[in-house]
C-alpha cells in the first residue's frame, strides 16, 4: 500500500519522466523517473500487527531508538517523565501509528525551526505535533518532529477521535523523529541502538493506571 499524501510526488516525476523520454531527453527524463520510484519506496504503508498483550505500548515510528531517558519538564509535570525517541532516516517507513488503544485527549502543533532530528534541541525547537492518548493501557504523549529536510508534518486525528493500536496517526516527510512520553511505572523494552518498527515493536510494558 502507498500512503495517499504521497501520490503527487509519485505521479507528477513519473509522469513527466516518461513524457521527457518520448520527447529525447533521457538525462532529465532519468533523474524524474528516479524521483518517482523513491517515492514509491518512501511512502509504503505496510499493513503492521502489535501482538504484545493490550498492556504493550508498541513503537510509533519505524526506525532506531535515539534516546531513552527523563522527558522534558512540561510532560514530566503531567504524569509522563520517561522518554523514548525514535529516529526516522530517509528510507525509513514514514507513516506514525497509535501507540496504544486510546482516545485523542490533547493536542497542539508548534510551527518551529528545521534542527536535525538527532540533535536534542530538536525536541524542543522543531516543527512538531504533539499528541496526547488515553486508554486502557494509561496514558502516553507522542510527539512528531520534522527534521532538517522534513517539510510536513501529518496529523489525521482531532481531540475525541479514537484509535486502536497500529492505526496510522499520520506521517512526517523525509526524515524526522519521534518522542514518545511515558508514565514513570512503564518498563521500556528497548535500548538504545533497538531498531523498531511502527505498529509492530513493543516499546514499553505499561500499568493500566493514570499518571494523572
Amino acid at each position: 500500500m502507498i500512503a495517499p499524501e504521497g501520490w503527487p510526488f509519485i505521479l507528477v516525476p513519473l509522469c513527466a519522466g516518461a513524457a521527457l523520454w518520448i520527447f529525447g531527453w533521457p538525462v532529465v527524463a532519468g533523474i524524474l523517473l528516479a524521483f518517482g520510484v523513491f517515492g514509491l519506496f518512501f511512502f509504503r504503508n505496510p499493513h503492521r500487527s502489535c501482538n504484545g498483550d493490550p498492556l504493550t505500548a508498541c513503537s510509533p515510528a519505524d526506525g532506531r531508538v535515539i534516546k531513552i531517558g527523563p522527558a522534558p519538564e512540561e510532560l514530566a509535570h503531567s504524569g509522563l517523565p520517561q522518554q523514548v525517541s525514535v529516529f526516522m532516516s530517509v528510507f525509513d517507513v514514514h507513516v506514525n501509528r497509535a501507540a496504544i488503544d486510546g482516545t485523542l485527549v490533547e493536542y497542539s502543533y508548534n510551527r518551529g525551526r528545521k534542527i536535525s532530528a538527532f540533535k536534542e534541541k530538536a525536541s524542543l525547537e522543531n516543527e512538531q505535533n504533539l499528541s496526547v492518548w488515553q486508554g486502557p493501557a494509561g496514558r502516553v504523549a507522542l510527539k512528531q518532529i520534522a527534521g532538517l529536510v522534513a517539510r510536513r508534518i501529518v496529523f489525521d486525528f482531532s481531540p475525541g477521535d479514537e484509535a486502536k493500536r497500529g492505526d496510522r496517526i499520520g506521517l512526517i516527510r523525509y526524515g524526522s523523529r519521534v518522542d514518545v512520553f511515558l508514565p514513570a511505572d512503564a518498563k521500556i523494552l528497548v535500548e538504545k541502538g533497538d531498531r523498531v518498527r511502527a505498529g509492530e515493536s513493543a516499546l514499553a510494558q505499561l500499568t493500566g493506571a493514570d499518571p494523572s
